[in-house]
């Protein structure tokens, strides 16, 4: 279930794209250095505005390369980081990861994954459709988030795309993710 980085992304403005890097670095306890949500607590705005006190559990957002080809074929063009993601993944089935999975990302960081990302209309804005290509249901009924998980910084450490990620799953019982 390892896997590796393809690209980092980071903006220190609030973009709805994320201009790729050469690297990024991760701060314990923070998120990305220079990246508009890192925090301690909440830095998404809809999350500060309904209480800037909530522990920023989204301070690096990660996503599978492998959806990129997903919805190429439904006719959109993503490339990393534009779905304001800060790290992109090949070979790691994110989606399916238990809540606490640890990420060891290159030589030094490590993330705890604390849920999935819960995308927003922001996404239509900027490709008209690609809203639904991310979040559907299943048979069942039930929303089925695509884009993305989100994480904590346990280790900080320099993140570039060749690096190796590391899958470490938390102990059993296993919890599934849910939207943070």
């Amino acid at each position: 279930m390892n896997g590796t980085v393809t690209a980092v992304c980071s903006s220190g403005e609030y973009t709805f794209t994320k201009p790729a890097r050469e690297a990024i670095t991760l701060l314990a306890g923070l998120g990305v250095e220079g990246d508009v949500h890192a925090g301690v607590t909440v830095r998404h705005r809809s999350r500060v505005a309904r209480d800037p006190s909530q522990p920023n559990l989204r301070q690096v957002h990660l996503i599978h390369e492998e959806l990129f080809a997903e919805v190429a074929a439904a006719g959109f063009r993503v490339r990393p980081g534009e779905m304001g993601e800060n790290v992109t993944t090949r070979g790691v089935d994110l989606l399916r990861l238990p809540t606490g999975t640890l990420l060891h990302l290159g030589a030094e960081a490590v993330v705890e994954v604390t849920g999935l990302r819960n995308p927003c209309s922001q996404i239509d804005g900027f490709q008209g459709g690609l809203l639904k290509q991310v979040v559907g249901r299943d048979a069942a009924g039930n929303v089925v988030r695509r884009a993305g998980v989100m994480s904590v910084v346990l280790t900080g450490g320099v993140v570039r795309p060749g690096d190796p990620v590391v899958v470490v799953l938390p102990d059993a019982p296993h919890r599934p993710l849910q939207q943070v």
